[in-house]
């Protein structure tokens, strides 16, 4: 029989998709004051692997990346989600949605992404909400699984993964010399 172990802390990555810039400050701005300060920011990608949110978004729409410095327990992605809807909610004006806003997880081993929407590959987690391991960490890279979104699989994000994976894995080892 294996032993039950208490799971690791992880690192909350939120992924955003919009078209104004200042749309995007303002949720940084709200994460930045629930979640604490942020240590990685991406640059601003083009998202074009898609025209799944133009409808709803607009045309020339952006992807950024944001984590934050403290670690969560990754029991917390349902909660993340919800309020990360909230957040896109509070940011429409009349019911227009101006940015889409994806919490996740990383660990040394994988990229986890909640989700509203259930699919074969997704695990139901609680309070209406999925999870997805969009990526997983393979010979010193992350790779992408056959269901992987096209944007997570393009080397630009897949090297942002990396580089958070190595804040993260700096973050464990300061954890585990301390206990």
């Amino acid at each position: 029989m294996g032993q039950i172990k208490k799971y690791h802390p992880v690192k909350l990555i939120i992924g955003f998709i919009f078209q104004d810039e200042a749309v995007f400050n303002k949720a940084k701005t709200i994460l930045e004051r629930r979640f604490g300060r942020i240590d990685f920011e991406s640059q601003t990608f083009a998202f074009n692997h898609t025209a799944y949110y133009e409808k709803e978004l607009g045309k020339d729409l952006k992807r950024k990346f944001i984590t934050f410095q403290r670690l969560i327990p990754a029991q917390n992605l349902p909660q993340i989600k919800i309020k990360t809807n909230k957040i896109e909610r509070k940011l429409s004006p009349r019911n227009r949605r101006l940015i889409n806003i994806d919490p996740g997880y990383l660990d040394l081993s994988k990229l986890i992404l909640a989700t509203t929407k259930d699919y074969r590959h997704r695990i139901y987690l609680n309070k209406g909400i999925y999870a997805e391991a969009t990526l997983f960490y393979q010979d010193k890279n992350f790779q992408p699984w056959e269901w992987t979104y096209p944007d997570y699989k393009s080397a630009e994000y897949l090297s942002a993964f990396n580089e958070i994976r190595d804040i993260y894995a700096q973050q464990m080892k300061a954890i585990n010399l301390a206990s």
